[in-house]
Parts: C-alpha cells; sequence; structure tokens
C-alpha cells in the first residue's frame, strides 16, 4: 500500500512530501486512514534528533485520528470503517510480564509510532491492534487526537496517585500537556492551583477550571501555599527550583513528572523525609485506561483547547509551535 506523508529528511530540516510503500500487511496490524493527527513538542525532538534516535527520512506524528482500511486476519475487536486511534506507542510484545499484567506501555520490547517507522503527518498509518484504540461514540475527532498523547500522559498520573476528589491538586506549566491536566482534575472534583510564569494566561488559566494562579517566579505566592498541595503534577520540560514546588506539598503529599527534563532533578533529601512525601514519573498510559479516558472525556466533554491547519500547511503548524503561539494544542487535518 502506497502512502504520501511529509517527512524531515535531516536534523532539524523543514518537512517535504515523501511517498513509501507500507509492505505486506501482517496477521496482527491495522492500516488506518488518517483524518487528523496532532502535533506534540515529541514531534519537534524527533525532527530535531534531540533525544538521538531518529532516522530520516522521517514522518513525525503519533496523536493519530481515523478509520480502519485494513486489518490482518488475527485482528481483535475492530473492523473495517471503524473509527479509531492511535497514539505514541504503536505495539508492544503481548507477552511479557507487563503485557500480561495490562501496563502494555511499560513493555520492554514495545514498539513507538515515530520510532524507527514512519507516524502519522500522512494518509495512512499503521500499528498493532492491541494500540489502535476504538472512539466511543459522540466523541469530536476533530479535538480527540491529543487526547491520544498529551491526554493520557496527564491521565494516568492521577490514577498512580490515587488523587481523589477531595485533594488540592497544583499543575506546573500550562501549555499542551497542562491545560488538559487542568480539565481533567476540575472534573475529578479537585481544587486545582495553576503554576504559570505568564501573567498573559491567567483568564484563560481560570476559564479552564483552575481555582487558584500562582506566579511561579514570585516567590512569596509560593510561599502562601506551603504545606497545601496532595498532589502536584509537574508538564514542563526545563529544570526549576524544585525543592519551592516540594515545600507546596502537604504531608504524604507527591510530585509527579511528566515533562521530560533532560538534566537531572535537584530533589533535597529532606524535603522529602520530613513530609514522607515522593517523587515520581509515568509515560503514557495503556490501552484500557486509554479507552477509559476517552470514555471520561465524552462524559465531560473535555477536550483540547486546539487549533486546526491543513496537513498540507504542516511546515506553518510547526513553526507556529515552536514559536510558542500555539494554544494551546494543534491538529493537522487531512
Amino acid at each position: 500500500m502506497k502512502v504520501n506523508g511529509y517527512a524531515a529528511t535531516a536534523e532539524k530540516s523543514k518537512l517535504t512530501p515523501y511517498s513509501y510503500e507500507l509492505g505486506p500487511l501482517g496477521s496482527e496490524d491495522v492500516d488506518i486512514k488518517v483524518s487528523y493527527c496532532g502535533i506534540c513538542h515529541s514531534d519537534l525532538s524527533m525532527i530535531n534528533n534531540e533525544w538521538g534516535m531518529s532516522q530520516y527520512p522521517f514522518v513525525p506524528g503519533h496523536e493519530i485520528i481515523g478509520e480502519v482500511l485494513a486489518i490482518g486476519d488475527a485482528v481483535k475487536n475492530l473492523k473495517v470503517g471503524d473509527r479509531v486511534g492511535l497514539g505514541w506507542m504503536s505495539s508492544s510484545c503481548m507477552s511479557c510480564e507487563q503485557c500480561m499484567d495490562g501496563s502494555h506501555h511499560l513493555c520492554g520490547s514495545s514498539e513507538a509510532t515515530i520510532v524507527g517507522r514512519n507516524g502519522g503527518f500522512a494518509d495512512k498509518v499503521r500499528g498493532h491492534w492491541s494500540w489502535v484504540i476504538p472512539l466511543p461514540e459522540g466523541i469530536d475527532m476533530s479535538k480527540a487526537g491529543p487526547l491520544l498523547c498529551g491526554g493520557i500522559t496527564v491521565f494516568n498520573p492521577i490514577i498512580l496517585a490515587g488523587v481523589k476528589p477531595t485533594d488540592k491538586v497544583g499543575v506546573i506549566g500550562i501549555g499542551g500537556l497542562g491545560h488538559m491536566a487542568i480539565k481533567f482534575l476540575k472534573h475529578w472534583g479537585c481544587e486545582v492551583v495553576a503554576f504559570s510564569s505568564n501573567p498573559n494566561k491567567k483568564q484563560d488559566i481560570l476559564n479552564m477550571g483552575a481555582n487558584k494562579v500562582i506566579n511561579s517566579r514570585a516567590p512569596e505566592e509560593l510561599e502562601s501555599i506551603a504545606g497545601q498541595l496532595n498532589f502536584i503534577l509537574n508538564t514542563t520540560n526545563v529544570s526549576l527550583d524544585w525543592n519551592s514546588y516540594l515545600m507546596t506539598l502537604a504531608p504524604k503529599g507527591r510530585f509527579h513528572t511528566v515533562g521530560a527534563v533532560l538534566e537531572p532533578m535537584a530533589i533535597p533529601a529532606f524535603s522529602l523525609i520530613m513530609g514522607e512525601k515522593s517523587v515520581g514519573g509515568s509515560p503514557i498510559g495503556s490501552p484500557a485506561l486509554t479507552k477509559t479516558m476517552l470514555d471520561f472525556c465524552v462524559r465531560h466533554e473535555i477536550y483540547p483547547q486546539v487549533e486546526e491547519f491543513s496537513m498540507s500547511d504542516v511546515n506553518e503548524a510547526i513553526a507556529h509551535l515552536e514559536e510558542g503561539k500555539a494554544r494551546y494544542r494543534i491538529v493537522l487535518k487531512n
């Protein structure tokens, strides 16, 4: 099957039209006709080879929404014409302890949608049936793409940390990930404190559902909520004064990062020990949890705030994201 997409041919290059063949359909493979594909910051990192694992020519895109074009003879629970989504991961081994335990996203033999293969900035893409997620009835397909990566990335920590509706929680960094975290936590029933360094976003953040916005560059504002938060989710990928945030945690509070901070995080031991606090992190979530998240989104009408570009305007869309102008996720339409 021929695929027409857009590929980077070298580090930091613009994307250009690129055609390739998918090869024979495997018995457990699913081919998807791409209707929409979100642009994630991870796509930029891979285009620029920031993680040292990009292979060129490289077709980005891992927040894919579309419909099933073809299925292998061993595919389960999917049929041609089904509306589906595909996120960061495209397959896992289905036999290791993690897969058998339902933690497919922790499989050591997993395959990412855009690592060593071509992604969704194209008219077609292929994945293993276990990671091709059926979409619930009533979902807005034009806004659902970012939920398949950014959405599940911030939803999974809520489950892992056992966040309760009675909790007071914090979100650091109100961008593509953070704004979805606020919406999830608001509908979870929590009191939500947002940490932002951009005062121009304050009203936007309150409209998303935050109860309070803290200027993260004002020490006195951080001190004003010392010892109050049960859970903090960090979505930024830059180094911060982590101890200042740990001090806002209540005893037994949990600090969780999903932001890919490349430098080691300086965490003072006594900030954890004296309050029985903990620090953790996570990637995306399992296929089962992704389905649960999508159902939760439809039930409460939770969607990312998106800006839509045509797939043919992909370079303009990427520049918009790189310049920090996206409010708050970008979706490409085929």
